[in-house]
């Protein structure tokens, strides 16, 4: 298997996909909130469309049974969300999984289902959403990866292009950002940086 890219952007549509996928971003969160399962399955066979033809990767964030009814190869899932998800059908399908931890349980329970890759955040604090965790800063993304091994480790919370190098630094294989690209005045300009600090010469 291929190793994923290490510059994870997290975006909310298919256009963000779009304009991302265009400037060369190759592993793309779609994550849509708010919107009822037809919406985001629409957004999703779409943003799959557009992954396809640029050979990137995208991970369908939450909805699991629109990853498995679009055919999507990866699909994310939040501690919470790990309740109400069907693991084995995930399984079954051929989806691989990611999973966020914050904390030791956490972490306990997303090894437990043997992950393709595992999230820790938030590293820095984050303007994103009201977080119930602590940053959790750049020790422990080196005590996580000693502790999950080969399984690709993802950084995300509060990420800059800056704070990117150290999380890498720090033993982490993927950074992901949400808001340091798309609240900036030139996003594309902005990924091109980070595709740029992920992947140097």
């Amino acid at each position: 298997m291929a190793a994923l890219d290490p510059f994870y952007p997290i975006v909310d549509s298919a256009g963000w996909v779009e304009r991302l996928v265009g400037v060369g971003a190759r592993l793309i969160q779609l994550r849509v909130k708010d919107r009822d399962e037809v919406a985001v399955a629409c957004e999703t066979r779409e943003a799959l469309k557009i992954c396809a033809s640029a050979g990137a990767t995208l991970v369908v964030n939450d909805y699991w049974r629109v990853a498995i009814a679009e055919g999507a190869p990866w699909v994310h899932l939040g501690q919470g969300d790990l309740d109400g998800a069907d693991i084995a059908a995930v399984r079954k399908a051929g989806v691989k999984l990611g999973v966020s931890t914050h904390d030791e349980a956490e972490l306990k329970r997303a090894l437990a289902l043997q992950p393709d890759y595992v999230a820790l955040g938030p590293i820095y604090p984050t303007i994103l959403k009201a977080m119930a965790f602590a940053p959790q800063g750049l020790d422990r993304i080196g005590e996580w990866k000693r502790r999950i091994g080969v399984v690709p480790l993802v950084a995300i919370g509060g990420l800059s292009v800056e704070r990117a190098k150290l999380c890498l630094a720090a033993g982490a294989d993927i950074v992901s950002v949400v808001t340091d690209i798309t609240l900036n005045a030139d996003p594309e300009a902005r990924a091109r940086e980070w595709i740029a600090t992920t992947h140097p010469a």
